[in-house]
């Protein structure tokens, strides 16, 4: 007998469900974001050298102000803290990015470690979104107090995640360790079901349960 080599992400069971969720994407979309390259890196941001050589590999600045991140669709760096960042990119790129950041760093103070296998990310948006999340987790999400292009290491639902606001819409992006990621997706879920079921109905729809 043979072993797959093929691989699963935590959640690849669950398109249906999200499919379901999201029958109203403009109130509410879910969907996961498998395999993503995520690389921590951390090192001296005071020294220019050091955040030369991380620029000069990544193509996007270090972020120095507390829970932002910066960059686009081919990597984005997250703050964790004042001397730690998590590097984004899609996936299969992890090899690559580590051994270019070790190359140019092998100089200097730092720690590059290879995260991927470590979260997975899943993606919010629709206009409940903020709703949904704030049912669980204690940052200000109002849209005035968390966007773009701001991030933060908290909890949702007592699991620990990093949440990262993509765009104003809103579009979210939470970092969820695999062995919380079915229970975070079966919290979403019920959340994004309350605040369906909460919502005012629309008075067509009500017009036709009376008909």
């Amino acid at each position: 007998m043979t072993g797959s080599t093929e691989r699963a992400s935590p959640l690849s069971g669950w398109s249906e469900r999200f499919r379901a969720a999201s029958a109203e994407p403009q109130r509410f979309s879910i969907r996961e974001i498998p395999f993503a390259t995520q690389v921590n890196l951390r090192g001296n941001a005071g020294d220019t050298g050091f955040l030369f050589e991380v620029g000069r590999v990544l193509k996007c600045e270090l972020p120095r102000a507390a829970n932002t991140w910066m960059g686009g669709e081919s990597c984005t760096v997250l703050w964790l803290g004042p001397d730690e960042w998590l590097v984004v990119a899609p996936d299969g790129h992890a090899e690559k990015i580590t051994s270019d950041l070790r190359e140019a760093l092998k100089s200097r103070h730092h720690s590059v470690t290879d995260l991927s296998a470590n979260r997975t990310l899943i993606e919010l948006t629709g206009s409940d979104a903020r709703m949904v999340l704030a049912k669980g987790c204690p940052l200000d999400l109002h849209a005035g107090a968390f966007k773009p292009p701001q991030c933060a290491q908290s909890v949702l639902a007592k699991s620990q995640v990093i949440l990262q606001c993509v765009e104003p819409e809103p579009v979210f992006r939470l970092f969820v360790r695999l062995s919380f990621a079915a229970y975070v997706a079966e919290w979403l879920l019920d959340a994004a079901a309350e605040c369906a079921a909460a919502r005012p109905l629309d008075s067509d729809k009500v017009a036709t349960r009376l008909a």
